[in-house]
């Protein structure tokens, strides 16, 4: 989640628990603890593959935090305990405080590792976009009504339901994002699409329509399902091209994103470059920066790998506003075959043109 949701949500955490004991204190020590695990941002990696599936990693381990909870409280407890409130108590506050920002995290789509230094493919819910205006809407309220006004009865009843409030809209969005998988599931199959895997996610800042990504051996397929959508929705599929990485010589980058992706991935081939494509967040809307060039082809026709770049792609900033249309408007249908061919995604056939 973006840096403001996860201060004002360790910031109402904070004043909730500690506040009546340490006043404004509580709410900006809290607000500080929850951003502290994006500081990983700060550590410069050789290319952006390698920049993306490191983000979210260490730092917002569960098992680093609750250690990392435990060494500040017993630090705490030893430089100036407090009588008013047991270490049980402090711990639970500053483990809440530090857990809840990778759990927040992993509610979105782009992959947390919750379990480093174990390696399980990364958590993402993906229930909630990266920004949610109604999610962090009530947290802020409370946050800064505490901030301002002093952690008091008032302010204190406004930080609880804050918490409360923002707990039940991420209980909406999960029961949302079932809702548009069923719905979405039930129309590929009717047309044969593949619906061997699934993968769902909301559109920008909204709970209202969704994206499902489904896919099999050979292709993938992308569906708009609106919670309002009265009609069939509008859905494209494409061949996701792995067989391509047949003739590409082995990759640590290649293998990297494939697991930190679950391997929701695909591969295009231009001007003699292959393309690898995060397909988990919208490749074909016009919103999508995460595309890498992965290799390259020798004089002799030979693909070589080589340290990845990001493919350049002008964001269609314009796409949003389609978007909040297409929540209670489904005509005219979201373009989405023009947009995969605007953004260079290709089809090829696995039988004619594998190497």
């Amino acid at each position: 989640m973006d840096s403001l949701t996860q201060a004002v949500l360790g910031a109402s955490i904070g004043g909730a628990m500690l506040g009546r004991h340490h006043g404004r204190k509580a709410v900006v020590a809290g607000a500080v603890l929850a951003t502290l695990p994006d500081l990983d941002v700060l550590i410069r990696y050789a290319d952006p593959i390698s920049s993306m599936t490191h983000h979210r990693g260490f730092s917002h381990s569960l098992f680093v935090l609750t250690a990392f909870a435990l060494f500040l409280t017993a630090c705490w407890r030893a430089i100036k305990p407090d009588k008013r409130y047991g270490a049980g108590w402090l711990f639970l506050t500053l483990w809440l405080t530090l857990v809840t920002h990778p759990l927040l995290d992993a509610f979105t789509s782009f992959g947390t590792q919750l379990w480093w230094p174990l390696t399980p493919t990364p958590t993402a819910w993906a229930s909630i976009f990266i920004i949610d205006p109604i999610y962090t809407l009530p947290l802020t309220i409370g946050a800064f009504a505490a901030l301002f006004a002093g952690v008091g009865p008032r302010t204190s009843k406004s930080l609880h339901w804050g918490l409360i409030l923002s707990t039940l809209y991420l209980g909406w969005s999960v029961g949302a994002k079932h809702w548009a998988e069923h719905k979405a599931l039930q129309q590929l199959a009717q047309h044969g699409a593949p619906t061997a895997e699934v993968f769902s996610t909301p559109s920008p800042f909204n709970t209202l329509l969704w994206r499902v990504v489904t896919r099999d051996q050979d292709q993938h397929c992308e569906m708009i399902v609106g919670l309002l959508d009265q009609q069939p929705s509008e859905y494209h599929c494409l061949d996701h091209n792995h067989y391509l990485l047949q003739a590409v010589p082995p990759s640590e980058q290649i293998d990297r994103l494939r697991w930190f992706t679950g391997d929701w991935v695909r591969f295009d081939e231009q001007d003699d470059l292959l393309i690898m494509t995060d397909i988990r967040l919208g490749a074909a809307m016009g919103l999508q920066h995460f595309r890498f060039v992965v290799a390259e082809k020798n004089p002799a026709a030979h693909w070589d790998t080589l340290l990845p770049y990001r493919w350049s792609q002008q964001l269609d900033w314009r796409s949003l506003n389609i978007f909040f249309r297409r929540i209670y408007q489904q005509q005219p249908a979201l373009p989405l075959a023009d947009w995969a061919k605007k953004a260079g995604l290709q089809s090829y056939s696995p039988t004619l043109a594998r190497p």
